[in-house]
């Protein structure tokens, strides 16, 4: 007797969406079974967010086929894909710090939905207890962790019984502790026949978590492969070649003289809901890579921007360049002293995005390229020119926009700028988020060679393991205090992860008091 053949959860049929000038989605067909757990990789650019938000209902597709369940559909909004049980959870969390978590996933209910449930802060309780997410639904979001809100993305999900969950590089901005627990929920929700779609660059995570994966470059499907028979090293070939190779570890250096010492700084945030800085004491040595772990929200923000100067309160004598206290300069004057910076934000902050890359580079390189008070433009060009092909920067060149360029080949961009510069202490806030594998082993290598020069980095990253991979010492923020300084080679992911959590904390507040 001949068995049917089990209906797929998800099937793509030659799935094509063209951009002017970019073929983002050529051809791509996938088919997700219910309870798999299925990973889309690729570089950035190589076309996994236009793909998802076809699925989402964002974007619609110039043709090709959605079957859902066996029938094939039309998603026209993200209404139509949480009605057929779709749920994302983006790599930016969309919640109002203002209010409850019950209020905040009630929003993204429908009056039929809601009868349906009821008491929605009973039901949150409920799911939260079945699948161990501890999200209470009468706290504030302003008062959750990263990761709690991260939870709370998902019980938006959850509520809505949804049959697909989309996650959109979920443990960039995790512990390893809630890694784990993530890892968890989702095994969980595949044993209950919920399919998964994983988006991530972090390549061990999908051999650890994901049943199947899908590799895509240039907006066509390149590779298929089953993770668990796999290893990142591998993986990362069929992304982006034997290039992957080179990034498999490096060799630990011990700074010489201090360049830049910060000592006892606190500081109030300037926002309602930011961190304060509390008692904060390190220094950064000239030839070595200082990285600094923790989870968003724990006072990187506010310590990059009082470093670099865009905080531009005065903190007297709390930071020394050299021999020189520079806590009153403003962020030009830091720079002419020999400091450089690479903040977390691209776009709006790293370069303005619509002004061309020429432009952008005379942001911050204008005594090199500034004479008697008029602009050397063809000198510019050129350099600019010389940075997109040195860092291998995927443009139309240097007329290019900021703001035309995909995430990873703006970073690469920004960190040659810098890097350009020569500085004495570069400061760098998650230099490769949301970078694929190749921007982000030539950013590494970039770095690398900054400090095998001389230079003094200061790294902050969300990403325990490039911190291990690239940092000579290493510290954890947690609450605004900072971890003890420890030697790479003398510490372990473990202890990275419970200094994240704060367990240095109280020794922390002793030592500050005494």
């Amino acid at each position: 007797m001949k068995k049917n053949n089990p209906i797929s959860r998800l099937e793509l049929a030659n799935i094509t969406k063209q951009y002017p000038g970019c073929l983002a989605n050529d051809n791509i067909s996938i088919t997700l079974m219910p309870g798999e757990i299925h990973a889309l990789l690729g570089e950035n650019g190589a076309g996994k967010s236009t793909l998802v938000k076809t699925i989402y209902g964002i974007v619609a597709p110039d043709k090709g086929d959605i079957i859902w369940d066996g029938k094939e559909v039309s998603i026209k909004s993200p209404s139509v894909a949480r009605d057929l049980g779709i749920g994302m959870v983006f790599q930016h969390f969309s919640l109002f710090e203002t209010m409850t978590v019950s209020q905040n996933i009630e929003l993204c209910l429908s009056k039929i939905q809601l009868n349906k449930i009821g008491d929605l802060a009973k039901r949150i309780t409920q799911l939260s207890e079945e699948y161990g997410l501890n999200v209470d639904p009468n706290r504030y979001v302003h008062s959750l962790s990263i990761g709690e809100r991260q939870r709370v993305e998902i019980m938006r999900c959850l509520v809505q019984s949804v049959k697909l969950l989309i996650l959109d590089e979920p443990t960039s901005v995790l512990t390893p502790q809630e890694v784990s627990g993530l890892f968890n929920v989702l095994r969980t929700l595949s044993k209950e026949g919920c399919s998964i779609l994983f988006i991530s660059h972090k390549l061990h995570e999908v051999t650890e978590v994901c049943h199947k994966a899908t590799i895509l470059r240039g907006g066509k499907v390149v590779d298929t492969c089953i993770p668990s028979e796999e290893t990142p090293a591998t993986i990362a070939k069929m992304m982006v070649g034997d290039l992957a190779d080179q990034d498999a570890g490096y060799s630990k250096k011990e700074g010489t003289i201090t360049v830049f010492n910060v000592t006892d700084l606190s500081l109030p945030s300037k926002q309602p809901f930011g961190t304060e800085l509390k008692n904060i004491n390190f220094d950064l040595k000239a030839g070595e890579i200082l990285g600094i772990a923790g989870v968003a929200g724990n006072g990187q923000d506010e310590l990059m921007a009082i470093i670099s100067g865009e905080d531009e309160r005065n903190v007297k004598n709390a930071f020394t360049l050299g021999k020189l206290k520079i806590g009153h300069l403003h962020a030009g004057e830091r720079r002419q002293l020999g400091m450089a910076y690479v903040p977390e934000e691209r776009l709006g902050r790293g370069a303005v995005p619509d002004m061309s890359l020429t432009e952008n580079t005379l942001l911050t390189h204008s005594t090199g390229f500034v004479k008697n008070g008029l602009v050397q433009w063809q000198s510019i060009k050129e350099y600019t020119s010389e940075l997109i092909s040195k860092y291998k920067v995927k443009c139309h060149g240097e007329f290019s926009e900021a703001q035309s360029l995909s995430g990873g080949n703006l970073q690469k961009f920004i960190m040659g700028r810098e890097i350009g510069q020569h500085p004495k202490v570069l400061i760098c806030a998650h230099p490769t988020w949301g970078v694929d594998v190749g921007a982000a082993l030539a950013i590494h290598q970039a770095l690398l060679e900054l400090r095998d020069q001389g230079a003094a980095i200061l790294l902050i990253s969300e990403d325990i393991d490039e911190l291990f991979l690239l940092a000579d010492r290493m510290a954890a923020v947690c609450d605004g205090y900072l971890s003890p300084l420890i030697k790479t080679e003398e510490t372990n992911i473990d202890q990275i992860g419970q200094w994240m959590a704060g367990t240095f904390i109280n020794t922390a507040v002793q030592e500050a008091q005494a």
